[in-house]
């Protein structure tokens, strides 16, 4: 269902776009980098947090870290990771698989600028083993993501 979703989402807003399935999962940074021959951090790694009562998704480059100070001052709280059922719930994506894209009802998202110096990027695409090519302005506008500076 999630990855279809994700399928149905590119063909509607994006068809040029191709849904690419692998073999090997992807559900991990370094897993992902192998799987489709890029830099680890070319991979658009999305994180599903808690904001106060607000739940948001924040996209940044697979090596990057959220900084606690940043998204602090940034959102006026401290960020909560979600556990894997919660994020199921909100998103229909199995962790490892988590993206923007497809979800089932809107979520904030939030793209950080450690994605900005890519020609492309690597994000999931609803599966372990499934992602897309995008360039990073192009999956912000997708998704209507806003551009924040929240990564160390």
């Amino acid at each position: 269902m999630s990855l279809e979703s994700v399928r149905t989402f590119f063909s509607e807003n994006a068809p040029e776009i191709a849904v690419l399935v692998t073999e090997q999962s992807s559900a991990t940074v370094p897993l992902a980098a192998a799987a489709h021959g890029v830099a680890p951090e070319q991979i658009a790694k999305t994180i599903c947090l808690r904001v106060g009562e607000e739940i948001v998704l924040l996209v940044a480059a697979g090596t990057a870290r959220l900084s606690n100070r940043k998204f602090k001052d940034r959102f006026a709280a401290k960020p909560r990771m979600l556990d894997a059922e919660q994020v199921l719930a909100i998103t229909s994506h199995p962790v490892g698989g988590v993206c923007p894209f497809g979800l089932p009802a809107p979520v904030p998202v939030y793209c950080d600028v450690s994605l900005k110096p890519f020609e492309e990027v690597v994000p999931a695409a609803g599966a372990t083993n499934a992602a897309v090519r995008i360039a990073p302005e192009r999956m912000a506008t997708l998704v209507k993501g806003e551009w924040v500076d929240v990564c160390e």
